[in-house]
């Protein structure tokens, strides 16, 4: 078995492309080896700023030989057919031909004996073919050439068992064929010269020699140690920062990890906007000091080693950081100037969307939802009102145009410095939480609010113009936005109904002449639902039950609905409720079938006289006792007794399909058994819709 090494060496390829080229690099390598009937023991695929590399073990000498038969017609066939099959299968005569006897007749086959090839001559095919097929989110011409890539390539190796492949790859243009070799280049500062390999191992350990950390994963497990290491020095703290780190491991070939450090005067600002700053445009780590605030620290990761031991690099990087800083402290002393109400009216500017207004109205009506939601749940609806009015105001402050990414930050520090309650100021920051699901949750009753009005008035007016997500497209992110309210009614416990501020949200689209009339509510509880689902999916609840709750109708108190489906699960994963869940089905597909045939329902009272078998009597009595038992238990949401209370018809369901024939002679007699069954259905339905329960 024999191994393969790829390597594409090119001009620096963007951090973000990298390591999903690696990924894709590997898939297409791998499938067309197994395409071509090549098996091999392991792949792995490496990515730094300059090189793609790919190495495959276990790969065999030569493909196997291949045996393929087609079989034709029977002996004897008409001379159409026969030219035909001969025809499809390259032959010239039936002289090429076997005939078998399959026991069915005798008939006509081709067999063709094909060959192995060597390995090294399809590798040479694959390679090229997987090169043009790699999906580079951008790429480029560069020179004369005609072929895109995502920069300039300069090299590749294609090395099987240690040999150079014969072929290469045409970039077009008078710049012709790169072809396949064994050299490559190492850091393109400390090491520039080229070098040639042998193997993956040789070629990983010429690399390291050269200045570069073939790993991904080990150059960003370097720069995390060496930073904490630089921090802990200082009786400091790395502030954690795992997509900055993905982002710097592809930038550098050979992580130096140094620390710089800020000017105090810029420390007033805040740390949301420095780091923002720093990490955004500088591609910095921030520190944080034993009490956890931002240290006038940070952490820069440089790509090569200097004599002075990056003092010089240190200074050019707080150099440029001052300029940044200062550009960020400016704007923040300015925007402190204006009260975010004097900046409500340059909402009015700004579109929400075209069919749905500015977001100055945006802000009017979740002025007006937030306020009715506070009284709901209980919070200070004045509170809910004011964040609400203020909550958008700091998007045209001049620290959010230069930051996006801190905005609601930003509106509660101004808030704040403006005389406003905590309430209200924390409302403003939270407002757009939860943002993903590892995003703390507000709850703060007026937080709790605000966030829940902005988000549903987004779903409402979206819902509204019917610009809902299809498929994977969800450009207003409604998907998201759904799954927060979600997060913020169960983890809060709210007792709300969502489809009364679903209609209160709409009112107000209505008033403004923003929304057409109707209602979206059905629309929307059916699009929660199928979020509901994927949350309780994270939490072991099958979504067949979910199905079955909402299939009741009327069901939108989210906490009351996880209670009622919790309760279902337990019940169904017991014994005797996966014993009623059966005898529902059969009941159900009984009544369905008989109702067909008779075109007729039989949803009627059961006549207790016409009761004739014990078992039936039985079966009639324990249905109308567990109705009494559960219905004042429903009323309570005590779901889990109400279950209690069904799982007791076990006995007498079993019983009466054992013994009792529904489709008596007797006409009458069997009537009155199908309303019985039908009873059986009514009674377990008033907890769930159990037709929706699979299994």
């Amino acid at each position: 078995m024999t191994e393969l090494l790829i390597e594409f060496f090119s001009e620096e390829i963007p951090a973000r492309m990298q390591a999903r080229a690696a990924d894709d690099l590997k898939r297409l390598v791998t499938d067309k080896l197994a395409a071509n009937g090549l098996t091999f023991t392991a792949a792995d695929a490496h990515s730094t700023p300059r090189r793609l590399a790919l190495v495959v073990d276990g790969l065999p000498e030569r493909t196997a030989d291949v045996r393929e038969e087609k079989k034709g017609p029977r002996v004897g066939s008409p001379e159409q057919a026969v030219a035909g099959f001969l025809k499809s299968a390259g032959l010239d005569s039936l002289d090429q031909c076997e005939q078998r006897d399959t026991g069915k007749g005798v008939f006509y086959f081709a067999v063709a004996e094909k060959k192995g090839r060597e390995t090294a001559e399809v590798l040479a095919e694959i390679i090229p073919a997987a090169m043009a097929e790699l999906p580079w989110p951008k790429s480029m011409r560069w020179g004369t050439g005609t072929v895109r890539w995502v920069r300039p390539l300069h090299s590749i190796i294609a090395l099987f068992g240690g040999r150079v492949l014969d072929g290469g790859y045409d970039i077009g243009g008078t710049q012709g064929r790169i072809a396949f070799g064994n050299s490559t280049r190492g850091h393109r500062f400390l090491a520039p010269d080229a070098f040639t390999v042998e193997s993956f191992a040789d070629y990983r350990e010429k690399l390291r020699a050269a200045k570069v950390v073939l790993g991904r994963e080990e150059r960003k497990a370097k720069i995390k140690a060496d930073a904490e290491a630089l921090a802990t020095a200082q009786c400091l703290t790395l502030s954690p920062d795992d997509a900055l780190l993905e982002e710097v491991a592809g930038l550098v070939e050979w992580p130096v990890v140094l620390m710089g450090s800020i000017d105090e005067s810029f420390m007033d600002v805040p740390s949301e906007v420095l780091i923002t700053s720093m990490r955004t445009h500088q591609k910095y780590f921030a520190v944080l000091d034993a009490e956890g605030r931002m240290a006038p620290r940070f952490i820069v990761v440089a790509n090569t080693e200097t004599l002075d031991g990056g003092k010089a690099v240190v200074a050019g990087n707080e150099r440029v950081l001052r300029a940044r800083l200062s550009d960020a402290k400016f704007f923040w002393d300015q925007d402190r100037k204006t009260k975010l109400e004097a900046r409500v009216p340059a909402l009015e500017k700004i579109t929400f969307h075209a069919k749905l207004g500015t977001v100055a109205e945006k802000v009017t009506r979740v002025q007006l939802l937030a306020a009715e939601i506070a009284r709901a749940i209980g919070a200070d609806s004045d509170a809910a009102s004011r964040a609400a009015l203020l909550c958008k105001a700091d998007l045209v402050t001049e620290v959010v145009g230069e930051f996006p990414e801190v905005q609601g930050i930003m509106g509660r520090y101004y808030a704040l410095g403006q005389g406003e309650s905590a309430d209200v100021a924390n409302a403003i920051a939270d407002h757009y939480k939860p943002l993903g699901p590892s995003d703390n949750c507000p709850t703060a009753p007026v937080s709790v609010s605000v966030a829940l009005a902005d988000k549903i008035d987004t779903l409402v007016g979206f819902f509204a113009i019917d610009e809902k997500p299809t498929g994977s497209k969800d450009p207003y992110a409604l998907r998201r936005a759904a799954l927060g309210v979600i997060r913020l009614v169960l983890e809060n416990g709210l007792r709300v109904k969502l489809g009364e501020i679903f209609a209160a949200a709409h009112g107000a689209y209505k008033v403004s002449g923003l929304a057409p009339a109707g209602s979206v509510g059905g629309d929307l509880m059916s699009f929660f639902a199928d979020r509901l689902k994927v949350v309780l999916r994270e939490q072991g609840v099958r979504h067949d039950l979910v199905d079955a709750v909402f299939a009741l109708g009327g069901e939108d108190d989210l906490v009351r609905l996880l209670a009622r489906v919790k309760a279902l699960q337990a019940f169904v994963g017991s014994d005797e409720g996966a014993n009623l869940a059966a005898a529902y089905k059969r009941a159900s597909n009984i009544v369905r079938i008989e109702e067909k045939k008779d075109g007729a329902s039989f949803d009627q009272p059961v006549d207790a006289d016409r009761l004739a078998q014990d078992e039936e009597k039985a079966l009639f009595a324990a249905l109308n006792e567990a109705s009494a038992t559960a219905k004042p238990l429903l009323d309570a949401e005590d779901f889990t007794g109400t279950m209690a209370a069904l799982a007791k018809l076990r006995g007498p369901v079993d019983a009466f399909f054992d013994k009792v024939t529904v489709n008596a002679e007797d006409k009458d007699l069997r009537a009155n058994r199908l309303r019985l069954l039908t009873q059986i259905r009514t009674t377990l339905n008033a907890v769930a819709d159990f037709s929706k329960i699979e299994g």
